[in-house]
């Protein structure tokens, strides 16, 4: 029963596969007109290869005088060397179509497939903060990169294959059957019996190879993670830890594709002895019928290879079938990314700019992934346009929620958001962001350069504001000090800058923006006091006209605030300036005041 029913949900995930497969191949229609004509060719090229056999059994059959292979000749010499030219023209022409064939078929096959991937990544960009946080970059990186590659074989390499194969197989059969319906009859005996192990170890293979693909992802998310934190893995002298982590991983996708690979093995040694047994016997048949005369040398000839042909196109749909169901499991993967539901954007409600009003109205927040846990519970915040207001608190009390509130990663589980008196949700969320800039503790940078990471706050920027955004954040100086200037690359995530320097790039970032609400987690804590002061200065004169809210980890940055509040467990139970809470006995603030200070 167990069986019956493991059977039943294979064939189903592979229908499903199959037709996701299918729903690709609307990527191709941009480029069909090379797909036809690489299908032409294809068609041509097999049929040219039917010709061949056919050709040969003549030539053959001219040269041993049999049957009626040359009509009334001239000599056999003449028409040994006629049919020979014939021959060689049908390769030749072959040939041709071939290379237009292999080179049709890789345009629009590369081309489709840059297509899916834009289209995947497009996706990937533009899904909800909730989709990241139950996966892991290296699996999505797997599906971005190993999945869609064996989709490319699959377009490219193996539908062409099925195609060819399958013309070589009906025409071959065809041929044998009108040449003799006897020797025919021998040998597809042994048809049904191959065709049912196909599908017995066609099976197998499919869900191992599946599993092997899960398995590859997961290393991949190994190696992605080690890369990341390099520095950690040999600031803590991991390397050989990280090692043998990445070769425990492997394991299993090394046994699952060595298990896939020895009934692959089995499979193709069976075919190979089961087809080439039956031509060996029906060449032997085929000789007493020719001895008897019961059938003509050339068609005797022509018989045994296309039969050759039936069993090479037979014997190589094991490889092709372990192909497409790889592709099909890549393909349900890469089409779950598709068809997700990605943020909604934009809306009709257009924002030309915000004046940078903020309202939290009984706002309670749990993460999708934890919700259980209440990280934010009934908060109520208002902030003035203009207003600069900070949030203390310690670690995990929810502070970093409140960003992302505040940028729409998520939206809260109950009570309203409001900008300007409206609620979030009316608001085109690409405008909403548009209108905010936040400068976070930990900088990312992207691998180019010094100046496109400044632009991109502003990517249209011209080159003085980038240079002035520059020197506004105290970036310009050691900007300059590069041999390279602005040009200079920051490499992966920025490892080539100090952590100060990459600060100062997200805080000329920012001020490029020109937003109307910034969001700052404490911004200058990895500057030295001299560009802390500088930065201080020009943050002053930014945040002077416009909205800021500021993270506070130390709390020297933030007693120019015009309200400070207290955030502890997911509630604001302190408000005040930095004078007003400083002299609150028993106060959190004056705690952590006296803590730092003293």
């Amino acid at each position: 029963m167990w069986k019956r029913h493991k059977k039943n949900v294979d064939n189903d995930e592979t229908d499903k596969g199959l037709s996701e497969l299918l729903k690709l191949v609307i990527y191709l229609n941009p480029y069909r007109l090379y797909f036809y004509s690489a299908l032409v060719c294809l068609f041509l090229t097999a049929a040219l290869s039917l010709a061949f056999p056919y050709l040969m059994g003549i030539l053959i059959g001219g040269s041993m005088g049999g049957g009626d292979s040359i009509a009334d000749p001239k000599s056999v010499e003449e028409n040994i060397n006629r049919v020979a030219l014939i021959l060689v023209t049908v390769l030749a022409v072959q040939a041709f179509v071939a290379y237009w064939r292999i080179r049709w078929f890789a345009f629009a096959g590369e081309s489709a497939l840059a297509d899916i991937r834009k289209a995947a990544y497009g996706k990937l960009v533009r899904l909800p903060m909730s989709y990241f946080s139950e996966r892991r970059v290296g699996e999505l990186c797997s599906r971005i990169s190993a999945d869609l590659t064996l989709i490319r074989d699959t377009l490219i390499l193996t539908v062409p294959q099925i195609i060819r194969q399958s013309v070589m197989l009906v025409g071959g059969i065809s041929f044998i059957a009108w040449a003799s319906p006897k020797l025919t009859m021998v040998m597809m005996l042994c048809v049904p019996i191959v065709v049912i192990l196909m599908g017995i170890f066609g099976r197998g293979i499919r869900v191992q190879t599946r599993e092997a693909q899960d398995e590859l992802a997961a290393s991949n998310v190994v190696v992605e993670e080690s890369l990341h934190g390099i520095a950690s893995v040999k600031a803590f002298t991991n390397e050989d830890y990280e090692v043998s982590r990445y070769s425990e991983s492997l394991k299993g996708f090394v046994n699952l594709t060595l298990s896939a690979s020895k009934a692959r093995a089995l499979f193709v040694s069976f075919i190979i002895f089961a087809l080439f047994g039956v031509i060996t016997f029906v060449v032997w048949y085929g000789a007493g019928m020719l001895e008897r005369e019961e059938i003509d040398a050339a068609k005797f000839t022509q018989f045994v290879l296309f039969s050759i042909f039936v069993g090479a196109a037979l014997g190589s749909f094991p490889d092709i079938l372990s192909q497409l169901h790889k592709a099909v499991g890549a393909t349900v993967r890469v089409r779950e990314i598709l068809s997700e539901e990605p943020e909604e954007a934009h809306n009709d409600n257009q924002l030309s700019r915000l004046r940078g009003e903020v309202e939290f109205s009984d706002v309670s927040f749990s993460y999708p992934s934890r919700k259980d846990i209440e990280v934010l519970r009934g908060i109520n915040l208002s902030v003035e346009a203009g207003e600069r207001v900070a949030i203390v608190g310690s670690s995990g009390a929810g502070k970093s929620t409140l960003f992302q509130l505040l940028m729409r990663f998520y939206d809260p589980s109950s009570g309203e958001l409001k900008f300007d008196g409206q609620n979030a949700a009316n608001y085109s969320l690409s405008d909403l962001r548009d209108q905010m800039a936040i400068v976070p503790q930990d900088v990312l940078l992207f691998g180019g350069s010094i100046r496109d990471n400044i632009a991109y706050g502003c990517p249209e920027a011209e080159e003085v504001d980038i240079i002035e955004a520059a020197q506004k954040a105290n970036a310009h100086g050691f900007i300059q000090s590069f041999p390279e200037g602005y040009q200079t690359i920051v490499g992966d995530r920025g490892v080539k800058l100090s952590g100060g320097q990459r600060q100062r790039i997200a805080i000329a970032r920012a001020i490029l923006a020109d937003p109307a609400i910034l969001l700052l987690d404490e911004a200058t804590s990895s500057l030295d006091s001299e560009s802390e002061r500088l930065v201080h200065e020009a943050l002053e004169s930014l945040m002077s006209k416009r909205t800021s809210i500021i993270i506070a980890h130390r709390l020297a940055t933030v007693r120019g605030a015009d309200r400070i509040l207290v955030l502890r467990d997911g509630r604001f139970i302190e408000s005040g300036t930095h004078e007003e809470l400083s002299c609150k006995k028993g106060g959190v603030y004056k705690m952590l005041s006296e803590l730092q200070f003293n």
